[in-house]
Formats: C-alpha cells, sequence, structure tokens
C-alpha cells in the first residue's frame, strides 16, 4: 500500500464499482471499496457511483446509511465525488415515469427524463466547465463519455459558490458536472471517458488531504496501479 490518500469507494450495490477502482487505483492512491459506514466517513475521499433508476439507487444508499454518510461529510468539508447516478442522487428529487423520489438534497431541483429523441444519451460529448474549474483543468476542451436518459436540466437555488459544468444533447441543455467545495459530481463516467477521465480523476485526488506530486494532477499516469483492497464489514444504518 503507497502512501498515498485513501480513497473509499461506498459499495451500495449500485454502479460500475470495479472499474472506479480501477481508474482510481491508477492516479496512485490506496482504493477500498466498502459499504462500511465509518470507512467511509473517515476516508480522505469517498467516490459515490452509481447507475440504473434513481428510487432504486436511494433505497440501496438509505440500507448501507450512504444518504447520512454523504451529509456527514459534506458537514465536515471532506472531498466527495459522484458518478452518473451518484451525481443524480445529491439532488432534491427524481422524477421516473410520474413517480417521485426524495434524493440525498444536497442540491435543489429535479432529475428528470430528457425531451428528446434519442435515449439514453450514450456517447461521447464535450462539456462547457466554469471559468477557473478546478476538475477539469487541462481538459477543458476534451470529450467524456455519457450513459444517461435523465438529468438535471437547471442550476435555480444552486448553493452559493457551486459551479455546473454543461453540455447537449439534441440541442437540450444539461448539467454535466458541479463543483461545489468538497463536493464534485460528474454525469458523465471518467472511469470510461480515457484519458480525458484520467486525468479528471487525477485533478480531484490531487485536491485530497495527504495528495502529494505522486497522486496530484500533473503525475501518476493512467498506466500505473495499486492493488484495490475491498472490505466486506456488514452494512450499518445511521
Amino acid at each position: 500500500m503507497s502512501a498515498g490518500p485513501e480513497v473509499a469507494v461506498l459499495d451500495y450495490g449500485s454502479g460500475n464499482l470495479h472499474s472506479v477502482c480501477r481508474a482510481l487505483a491508477a492516479t496512485g492512491v490506496n482504493v477500498t471499496l466498502t459499504n462500511d459506514r465509518e470507512r467511509a466517513v473517515t476516508a480522505d475521499g469517498l467516490v459515490v457511483p452509481g447507475v440504473g433508476a434513481f428510487a432504486a439507487c436511494m433505497e440501496q444508499l438509505r440500507q448501507v446509511g450512504g444518504d447520512q454518510v454523504i451529509l456527514e461529510r459534506v458537514a465536515d468539508g471532506r472531498p466527495l465525488l459522484g458518478i452518473c447516478v451518484g451525481f443524480q442522487i445529491l439532488f432534491a428529487q427524481g422524477l421516473e415515469h410520474g413517480h417521485g423520489a426524495a434524493g440525498v438534497g444536497l442540491f435543489p431541483g429535479l432529475i428528470e427524463r430528457l425531451p428528446t429523441r434519442r435515449l439514453p444519451h450514450m456517447g461521447w460529448n464535450s462539456v462547457r466547465p466554469p471559468a477557473g474549474s478546478l476538475l477539469f483543468a487541462g481538459v477543458e476542451r476534451e470529450r467524456f463519455y455519457f450513459v444517461h436518459s435523465y438529468a438535471a436540466r437547471r442550476a435555480d437555488g444552486l448553493p452559493a459558490g457551486a459551479q455546473p459544468a454543461w453540455t447537449e444533447h439534441e440541442g437540450v441543455e444539461l448539467m454535466a458536472a458541479v463543483e461545489w467545495g468538497p463536493v464534485q459530481a460528474t454525469q458523465f463516467h471518467p472511469e470510461k471517458s480515457g484519458s480525458a477521465g484520467a486525468r479528471l480523476l487525477r485533478n480531484w485526488v490531487g485536491g485530497l488531504p495527504g495528495a502529494t506530486g505522486g497522486a496530484g494532477p500533473e503525475a501518476a499516469g493512467p498506466g500505473e496501479t495499486v492493488q484495490a483492497e475491498t472490505a466486506t464489514a456488514p452494512a450499518v444504518r445511521p
């Protein structure tokens, strides 16, 4: 195990868990796949992946106390990265097939079905990051890989200082990412986005407590690997 930051990938039964772990390990951090609440709360960084339906992901997240883990980390200023549905569940509500489900609620707003002819929005797309973005440093003009049919389309009411990034699908503008202090999240999959996604993950890792030059934005290429550790402690409710 290296001396770099400790990153926990929250295992609540959703997401491309092992591909996310591999992509993170390539940055030089120590990666733990876990559903143990204490490890998820205390790690230098927490990654919340997610695929599938909003309501189902929220139910699975609550079963391991993940919603409270997220809120506790944010209250303590501890870094968090949400990916795909792990981005969506940070919003107040998801609407699917006419039924609403409550999200974690860090951000106000609704996750709703895209009003486009082609769904899912799948494949490579460009992103318009906010000026001065740390997450997108060095990849401002790159393309990233999306797979989703639901999205956040409005930035109304985002907390002060929150900076959204945007993309378009068939002329419909949608949120591609949000940066808000220790909270960063992407609708696209950085772990599936080649060298651009690898650089974005290195940017995120470079801001973690304990990060050094070996894990920063300019170091540790995607070919470098660290063995990911898996923790199998029982799920703990808050």
